[in-house]
């Protein structure tokens, strides 16, 4: 067979995603090789100072759970009847609400319980336009990671539960696939794209990392160690986070996928010192996920 005419159909079989997944893979195997494997990835990283008591990060978390929870029930008892789309509309009106209110919370205790407040916390406006030009590289280098999870989740659902065995879309994006009012559509991308990153990158990489690698520090002062070694603490806190974060989430399909995500997102947090790096990471996962669900 003539050798051009292979090239011409294997390249008629690549699709953009694979081109994506290509970039990513070779992006990642750069960053292991610049890395040593990873090893000397975080050893520059230093713990953010700050005052939080242990059970600080719990505050908002409870506010985003069990007050939106309890303020979602009361607000269809008070509205009464619905249509499906507006019980929805209304279920997401009140937790965007819910997921405001527990932002300014933690913004608050931040202030109060970071040193250099919020640019402490990792809210420096004026890193913005680096951290949203990182967070195309970072995230196409993840991608492939995310992909993989995904697959071996389906890999090993088929294995125990049989063919029939399928991941279950994340409830918003059910949403705006079943129902095509804009009104819920719009506001479903809002809070995907925009409530969700800020609430939960800052409640689980801005609290509950930060807390859990104080209290590793605490635990090995890093007086001990040798020099360049913090990431003995900083990928442990990165992994217990990651895990937070993924079983916060309903579906216990997504968790692997949503572990692996919850691993660069924390590392970029620790890598940076920047908060709005991991959100803008987070925000443009999900709008890729919406864009791809949309155009199907």
């Amino acid at each position: 067979m003539d050798i051009f005419k292979i090239i011409r159909q294997f390249s008629s079989r690549i699709t953009i995603a694979d081109i994506i997944c290509l970039a990513g893979v070779l992006l990642f195997g750069r960053w292991l090789l610049k890395t040593s494997w990873g090893r000397n990835a975080l050893a520059d990283s230093r713990p953010r100072r700050n005052n939080m008591p242990l059970y600080l990060p719990f505050v908002p978390l409870f506010i985003w759970f069990g007050v939106s929870s309890l303020a979602m029930s009361l607000a269809q008892q008070i509205v009464g009847s619905l249509r499906d789309w507006q019980e929805a509309l209304l279920d997401n009106v009140v937790l965007a609400a819910g997921a405001i209110v527990s932002i300014a919370v933690i913004i608050l205790l931040a202030r109060a319980s970071f040193a250099r407040r919020l640019k402490g916390f990792g809210l420096n406006f004026r890193t913005i336009h680096k951290d949203f030009l990182a967070a195309f590289v970072n995230l196409l280098t993840v991608w492939p990671l995310v992909m993989a999870a995904i697959i071996s989740t389906i890999f090993f659902g088929e294995l125990i539960y049989g063919k029939d065995f399928q991941m279950q879309r994340h409830e918003e994006l059910e949403l705006i696939t079943t129902y095509p009012q804009w009104s819920l559509r719009i506001l479903v991308i809002i809070v995907a794209v925009v409530i969700a990153p800020l609430l939960e990158e800052t409640l689980f990489r801005g609290l509950f990392q930060t807390m859990i690698r104080c209290v590793l520090e605490t635990r090995n002062p890093p007086r001990f160690w040798p020099a360049g070694t913090t990431w003995r603490t900083a990928w442990p806190a990165i992994l217990i986070s990651s895990a937070l974060f993924a079983i916060s989430h309903a579906n216990p399909g997504h968790w692997p996928a949503l572990f692996v995500l919850g691993t660069s997102l924390g590392y970029a947090y620790e890598k940076s010192g920047s908060l709005f790096r991991p959100i803008f990471i987070h925000s443009l996962f999900n709008a890729t996920t919406i864009i791809a669900v949309l155009t199907q």
